[in-house]
């Protein structure tokens, strides 16, 4: 390597370290300080549940009984994509006893197009129900229908419709959309599955289940704190709800609410917050989904989501030029869109430089051990203030803001896990532009584990729990 070079480099390395640095920081402020989301009327809305299906016929029915049960008001849309098990006559049956359950049937050639098509076939659905079936004045009741999207394995906090009608959020006219938490619901499950089953998840399964939980309700939580402050609050794929008339808006624009990116949860948003509504988020009630115990099956969720957020690069222009958005929002906006980029690019670089101090270092007099005591012992706590400290905080945090039952050691060991789970995104942004240059947009469902696992099991905050999160 050039030595001209290298000093540049190690500056391009220091001033990522230090962008980053600076944004873990200004996501984790706002989240410290968050206060509790007042409730609303819920009888004040109209209540629509969109579920995609593809062959998932270990879990809808559970998803659709509880949902019913537990909401009852709601509409439940079960969309069956073509799928090749018993999804669609589960969703038949329940459909035939109960009038608050609908399906929506795919079939090829026009099935399996992707997540976004099968939403779009339930919001036509939904529109020609309020339209022809339902007897309401429709579109007069459009800003009052509110569309929420739930996985086949979702599980909806009892009190979410009650939280989403509060002044806050759907009950103030300017929101178009909301986002739930999002938690885990398998987190935990020692003692709920059985141990000698060869399919049960090994301690590497269950800790990923739960540094996934870690990263949907600090992390994530607090990068959607810092949006709301901004104005960019973005969507994600379940527990998503939207306006009817704002749906219908951007379909007027566009064709259908719903695009082609694999990434379909965060471009609707921007096209709500582009329309010039509102996006909120809200982390006081909450959806949960199953996490990956597998390596491998996390990783091919993330490349998806690596390779969305890149296709999501296409509205950069549009978000620069948006009337719509303050300056702040846009930048963080284009940030966001811009991760997945400057992670290649980070990769890039940081390989670089340390290459070049494996050189210096193993040139030294005295080898490596004269090197590292000449002075080169100076980089460790750069590399701990700058490469391990931000990830690795996310722990102590997960522990005061969402599970106040983890001990203090436990916390620190699951940050240094965060910190080394990091890792695995880079391996997906990278796939994810291979993929890209390769054309490739094609998707692998992933296949339910837990299909025997009771979701209404969920370990949930107790009442004092609840108090101290949201005074800590």
């Amino acid at each position: 390597m050039s030595l001209t070079l290298a000093p540049w480099i190690d500056v391009l390395a220091l001033a990522l370290c230090i962008t980053f640095l600076s944004y873990v920081l200004a996501i984790l402020l706002p989240f410290v300080r968050l206060e509790e989301t007042p409730e609303g009327d819920a009888d004040e809305l109209d209540w629509h549940l969109l579920i995609p299906c593809l062959n998932e016929e270990a879990v809808i029915s559970r998803t659709i009984s509880r949902l019913r049960r537990t909401h009852p008001r709601v509409h439940v849309w079960a969309i069956d994509d073509d799928s090749s098990d018993a999804t669609l006559a589960l969703i038949e049956a329940a459909a035939r006893d109960d009038d608050h359950v609908h399906l929506v049937r795919r079939t090829a050639p026009e099935a399996q197009q992707g997540k976004g098509a099968a939403l779009n076939a339930g919001w036509r659905a939904i529109h020609q129900y309020l339209t022809t079936g339902s007897g309401q004045a429709y579109p007069t009741r459009a800003e009052q229908t509110i569309v929420g999207v739930i996985d086949a394995d979702g599980m909806l906090d009892p009190r979410a419709l009650t939280v989403l009608s509060g002044p806050r959020l759907f009950g103030d006219a300017k929101v178009g959309a909301t986002q739930l938490q999002v938690r885990m619901i398998n987190r935990g499950v020692e003692g709920r599955i059985d141990a000698s089953d060869p399919a049960a998840p090994t301690w590497l399964g269950r800790m990923l289940v739960t540094l996934q939980d870690l990263e949907f309700r600090t992390v994530i939580a607090a990068m959607q704190h810092l949006r709301r402050t901004l104005g960019s609050v973005g969507m994600g794929g379940n527990g998503q709800f939207t306006r009817m008339s704002v749906l219908d808006t951007i379909a007027q624009e566009h064709g259908t609410p719903w695009h082609g990116a694999l990434l379909e949860d965060f471009e609707l948003g921007l096209h709500v917050l582009l329309a010039g509504r509102r996006n909120e988020y809200c982390n006081d009630v909450w959806v949960a989904q199953e996490g990956l115990p597998s390596v491998r099956a996390l990783v091919r969720q993330r490349t998806r989501w690596a390779q969305g957020g890149m296709q999501c690069s296409r509205y950069l222009p549009a978000v620069l030029r948006s009337r719509h958005l303050t300056t702040p929002a846009a930048l963080e906006i284009c940030y966001f869109l811009l991760i997945p980029w400057t992670q290649l690019v980070g990769t890039v670089v940081y390989t670089a430089a340390w290459t070049f101090v494996a050189t210096v270092a193993f040139s030294s007099v005295g080898g490596v051990g004269g090197w590292f005591l000449g002075g080169a012992w100076g980089l460790i706590p750069l590399i701990v203030a700058f490469g391990i400290a931000p990830l690795a905080l996310w722990g102590p945090v997960y522990r005061i803001k969402a599970e106040p039952g983890t001990g203090k050691g436990g916390a620190v060991l699951l940050g240094l896990a965060y910190w080394l789970y990091s890792y695995l995104m880079i391996i997906s942004v990278w796939r994810a532009a291979f993929r890209l240059l390769r054309s490739r947009s094609d998707w692998v469902k992933t296949d339910r584990i837990y299909t025997d696992l009771h979701p209404e099991s969920i370990p949930t905050p107790s009442m004092k729990e609840k108090h101290e999160q949201h005074t800590s």
